[in-house]
């Protein structure tokens, strides 16, 4: 026998993740055709244990359209080997473009993957917003102001589903309007990777 159908409002259960944890794929803009490139851990590297993990690992850019492939170390500090920074509408890696940009209520709509982009989709689209443990680097508790206001709720979904249908497009002409170099970077995080870890370089 069917369920009935929910008629209460929608959720959404915040349990603190972080915004590195949508940084394992990144559409990005590729510097040579202007078409949608992919951002990925570089191949061979050992598995990881932690989601923190992912803004040390080496990274590939290769572009499905025109075939452009280059390769990011992280920086070396110190002792250690220094975070990518995550957030604004440049990857933390190659500092390329988001390919996911759309304007919204006078602002910038971004995301880095289609997966970002359904959990922004369901947390905005709750009318009942419920948060666990919320830690310093916390995505949902750091969002701006404009994407949390509930009359920019219908404006904001509708861009947040631009988004989505531009993550199936790669052509240099479906390149949103939007996509383009602003400088807007996050301070660094001060965090080190310990040397002699899987993801230093070698060569």
């Amino acid at each position: 026998m069917d369920s009935e159908p929910s008629t209460g409002p929608a959720r959404h259960y915040d349990r603190g993740g972080w915004l590195a944890q949508f940084t394992g794929h990144i559409l990005v803009v590729c510097p040579r055709c202007g078409g949608c490139a992919l951002v990925l851990p570089r191949p061979g590297l050992p598995e990881r244990k932690y989601v923190n993990e992912l803004l040390y690992q080496p990274r590939r850019l290769a572009c499905r359209e025109c075939g452009a492939v280059t390769d990011w170390e992280p920086e070396v500090r110190d002792a250690g080997l220094a975070a990518a920074a995550p957030g604004g509408t440049e990857d933390p890696f190659f500092r390329r473009p988001l390919w996911l940009q759309t304007r919204c209520v006078g602002q910038i709509l971004w995301a880095y993957n289609e997966e970002h982009v359904n959990e922004l989709s369901a947390y905005v689209g709750a009318t009942l917003r419920e948060h666990g443990a919320s830690p310093k680097r916390a995505m949902l508790t750091r969002l701006p102001r404009w994407m949390n206001r509930s009359d920019n709720r219908s404006d904001v979904l509708a861009g947040l589903e631009k988004l989505r249908v531009l993550a199936q497009r790669s052509a240099p002409a479906d390149r949103s309007d939007a996509a383009h170099e602003r400088g807007d970077r996050p301070q660094p995080y001060r965090a080190l990777y310990f040397r002699g870890g899987p993801y230093e370089s070698t060569s």
